[in-house]
């Protein structure tokens, strides 16, 4: 039997990487999938960290397939690997409001159609939530952001039978990771990629998107807060830093 027959789910970030392989493999597992991207290629054009867009995607999905079983917010942006010296507040709040408020807008709109029926709410965040090391400082603090939400969501639905979960990836090669991935291929140093996890290789979208059908499917009925961490050994030990010149401030 499909792990998800009968369940539908609506998954952000939908058009390349992580969120377009989840939409492939949730659908393969039964489920009625609405992908939705600013960009084309998608069911549904929605800013995940719009309020209305969003509420928008979740009510046309319920009125469209008669309820929401699972929402996947996975859409991010990455802001780069300027330094704090070298960011702007503006910098920050577009970071946050992408990474950190649409999940906060996905599960504020769709915990209410899920209370009847239970159902999984699963949000990307990252091993640079963890600690320092794998991203940017925006970034990394939106991702820890992550984290703490999904720990603080689900005791404020406690009862409610909705599951929210994290997934944090390591490097996995998406449209985000892409020009580091190109830059090393062009300077032959593919086999590098990933060389600072245990694993030595970096991850494929697939990969999380397997993580993801796992925390969307009744398998995972009893996990529930939780920041499953997908990334090859990476967290174990986060071997790099990056400082910036105390002369800037």
């Amino acid at each position: 039997m499909q792990r998800l027959t009968g369940k539908v789910a609506i998954v952000t970030g939908a058009a390349s990487g992580i969120g377009k392989a989840a939409v492939e493999l949730f659908r393969s597992e039964g489920a009625t999938v609405v992908g939705a991207d600013m960009r084309d290629g998608v069911d549904v054009h929605c800013d995940a960290g719009s309020e209305n867009e969003v509420k928008q995607l979740v009510d046309d999905a319920v009125q469209t397939h008669g309820g929401l079983d699972i929402f996947f917010a996975n859409a991010g942006i990455s802001g780069g690997w300027a330094t704090i010296a070298e960011q702007t507040a503006a910098d920050w709040a577009e970071i946050l409001r992408v990474n950190l408020i649409g999940p906060f807008l996905a599960i504020k709109h769709a915990a209410p159609h899920m209370k009847e029926r239970g159902g999984s709410i699963i949000c990307t965040a990252s091993v640079a939530g963890l600690r320092s090391g794998a991203g940017g400082a925006a970034y990394s603090a939106s991702k820890a952001g992550v984290i703490n939400l999904v720990q603080t969501a689900v005791q404020q639905l406690s009862g409610s039978g909705i599951r929210v979960n994290a997934i944090c990836p390591g490097l996995i090669e998406t449209g985000m990771t892409r020009p580091m991935y190109d830059m090393a291929r062009e300077r032959g140093q593919e086999g590098r990629i990933g060389e600072l996890n245990p694993l030595k290789r970096g991850g494929e979208p697939e990969e999380i998107a397997r993580a993801a059908l796992f925390l969307a499917s009744d398998e995972s009925s009893y996990v529930n807060g939780a920041a499953l961490v997908v990334d090859g050994g990476l967290s174990s030990s986060h071997p790099t830093t990056r400082r910036f010149d105390l002369r800037m401030l």
